[in-house]
């Protein structure tokens, strides 16, 4: 689905659950990733999370919509817009929006390999660990100034 037919979708749910045109701009917004829509006051407009439409589809598309929907048309009307508000609940029930979006199904978590470079010193022997390389003809031994040697890299899971 693309931004113009999730404007078009926006602009015929607006008319036929709330009897009122939208008149501003809706767009997918990829960044999103802890919410499935919002609603900007700033410039009217609804950015939808299209994750979620990917993972779960159109109803729950049309849900969200009707949720950034209530926020819109209550917050034009100057009335309570919030999710507190008793004027945005009664009016969620009544077009049968969701409260809550519906949680995404669960990403298998990567293994993260991070990689751990150890150094030694030449002569006290003392280590440091380091996740950059380092030139080691710049830097010495902060405890008694001697030459530092790559002692070995590691990947540790995580």
């Amino acid at each position: 689905m693309t931004n113009e037919e999730l404007q078009v979708l926006v602009e015929t749910i607006s008319l036929q659950y709330f009897q009122r045109a939208f008149k501003h701009k809706a767009s997918f917004n990829r960044r999103l990733r802890t919410t499935g829509g919002r609603y900007l006051l700033h410039t009217h407009n609804i950015e939808i999370n299209k994750t979620y439409y990917d993972a779960l589809g159109k109803d729950e598309l049309i849900g969200i919509i009707k949720h950034e929907l209530c926020h819109y048309h209550l917050h034009l009307l100057n009335r309570g817009y919030q999710h507190k508000d008793a004027d945005f609940k009664n009016l969620l029930k009544m077009v049968g929006g969701p409260r809550f979006c519906s949680s995404l199904p669960m990403q298998q978590k990567k293994e993260q390999k991070k990689k751990i470079i150890i150094y030694k010193c030449l002569g006290c022997k003392q280590r440091y660990t380091r996740r950059k390389r380092m030139n080691t003809t710049k830097y010495v031994c902060g405890k008694c100034r001697g030459k530092l040697e790559l002692e070995e890299i590691r990947s540790v899971v995580i």
